[in-house]
């Protein structure tokens, strides 16, 4: 994940790119080299220098790399999620507000273009179904789908939801090794909305989508094309003279026009934005420390 968002701010006006701290020295300096920058020994070194950071390594780093930088002055964007433990995020957004300093978690999905524009549309959602299907792969192994990729979900159904959550369940199943490949959490919210979520990382192919079971319509979210399409119930019914050919009209598509950009360029440029104070931070601590809690717990939940 650090070479993408390495690759991400170079390419932005608005950074200037003081270099990179990679464990593995020969990963570094070739990457500094790619990238016209420095490859620094240490991640302190690095952080000295700069006014922001971004942690991009393993979540049981990130508490110590985050804590460091920001007693040092340094704003943080923590890759998801941001510790393992609630204490040790609590004294991280603690740190950071006494600090006046911007903590912002990689919550990548919400800067999804469909994402942004799904709130204006699903207003009164019944049921809402995400799937988040992945071939196997090493990228990521001190976690499971849970923290890898079901956090997503659960950050933004909470969010579109709008209303507190009166229970969450999950269950899942440990294949490859000691963390969960697949699992399902469901989520119930006062006002009678309940969302299932389903990850897997053994598929055989991708799918990242949401659904939105509303009384007048169903909503398809595609998160990789960021495209959404509202299904509507047809109720017309035409004649062809002469020949008296029927035909009904079952329902209606409609695709909605979305303004679609690189995600993890978005989230780049609201955390620069909120430094400089032109934005807010989209995500509140208080919502990353739900988010979390619901999924550390449902982790517990899986591993009975």
């Amino acid at each position: 994940m650090g070479s993408y968002h390495l690759s991400v701010v170079a390419g932005l006006p608005t950074h200037d790119l003081v270099g990179i701290f990679d464990a593995r020295p020969e990963h570094a300096k070739e990457k500094a080299d790619l990238f016209e920058t420095r490859a620094f020994a240490t991640y302190q070194e690095l952080i000295r220098e700069c006014e922001a950071v971004t942690i991009a390594v393993p979540t049981h780093l990130h508490y110590e790399i985050a804590k460091y930088a920001l007693e040092n002055g340094v704003h943080v964007l923590v890759e998801k999620p941001i510790t393992f433990d609630i204490a040790q995020a609590e004294e991280l957004i603690g740190l950071a507000a006494v600090k006046n300093l911007i903590l912002q978690v990689g919550h990548v999905e919400r800067f999804n273009g469909a994402v942004m524009a799904l709130s204006n549309i699903a207003t009164e959602p019944l049921l809402i179904q995400t799937r988040r299907l992945h071939p196997q792969n090493n990228r990521i192994l001190d976690v499971g789908v849970v923290l890898d990729l079901l956090i997503h979900d659960i950050d933004i159904v909470i969010n579109l939801v709008g209303k507190p959550l009166v229970r969450h369940s999950a269950f899942g199943s440990c294949i490859t090794g000691k963390h969960e490949d697949i699992a399902v959490i469901e989520l119930q919210f006062e006002g009678g909305c309940i969302a299932t979520l389903t990850a897997s990382r053994l598929s055989q192919y991708k799918e990242r989508t949401l659904t939105v079971t509303q009384k007048n319509n169903f909503i398809i979210l595609n998160y990789g094309s960021q495209e959404i399409e509202i299904h509507r119930q047809g109720n017309s019914v035409t004649v062809t003279a002469p020949d008296e050919i029927k035909y009904s009209q079952e329902s209606v598509v409609e695709r909605v026009q979305i303004h679609k950009d690189n995600p993890l360029k978005s989230e780049h440029l609201h955390f620069y934005n909120c430094i400089i104070g032109a934005e807010q931070p989209l995500v509140s601590g208080a919502a990353d420390l739900e988010t979390l809690k619901i999924a550390l717990d449902s982790v517990k939940q899986i591993a009975g």
